[in-house]
């Protein structure tokens, strides 16, 4: 993998899907959950977890690098793309959106360019080799920020950048810190 250059700098490689978050993991409740896409938008989208789970899904296979050092490759996940929702007209971003906020559980946020999340290296992920991912792993809805195998990105973005347990994106016209930059990282 490192021959390949799909292995970053100091990354090891691991078969293992580490366990790694803030805070407990929450109770999910179908009747109560709800996703909003909503700030630089033209509508702000409200869906419940019926409607959530009828979106157009998107299969995608990912090389997720964690910055604690460790790297998993060819993971197989399924989920929602932006870019399927906004080719199907279901949301319609503003033209001054640059940046999304992911809005999570436990007020725990995440920070990305928009090109990011409209790019296919970004999902709301809802499974992982054919299963529902775990609460573990961010049950039901995590924003997943992986590298493509075989596309060799401008920059790579770390798995920290997707939030577990995510409840919402904001559209917005500036960056703002997420959780962990807001606690020093």
């Amino acid at each position: 993998m490192r021959k390949e250059g799909r292995l970053p700098p100091g990354q090891v490689l691991t078969e293992k899907f580490p366990v790694l978050h803030y805070g407990p993991i929450p109770a999910f409740d179908p009747q109560n959950w709800d996703f909003s896409f909503w700030g630089e938008v033209e509508k702000p989208l409200k869906l419940n977890w019926e409607e959530f789970s009828r979106l157009p899904h998107t299969r995608a296979t990912y090389d997720l690098h964690c910055v604690t050092r460790w790297s998993k490759f060819d993971t197989h996940w399924e989920g929602v793309s932006i870019k399927t929702l906004i080719d199907e007209g279901l949301l319609v971003i503003k033209p001054s959106a640059r940046f999304v906020i992911q809005h999570a559980e436990h007020g725990f946020s995440a920070n990305l360019p928009l090109e990011i999340v409209l790019s296919e290296r970004f999902l709301l992920a809802t499974h992982m080799d054919g299963q529902p991912i775990t609460p573990e792993h961010g049950f039901p809805v995590r924003g997943l920020v992986g590298a493509v195998p075989g596309q060799q990105a401008e920059q790579d973005v770390y798995l920290w950048k997707g939030a577990k347990w995510i409840r919402s994106l904001e559209f917005a016209s500036q960056d703002r810190k997420g959780f962990w930059e807001m606690a020093g990282y």
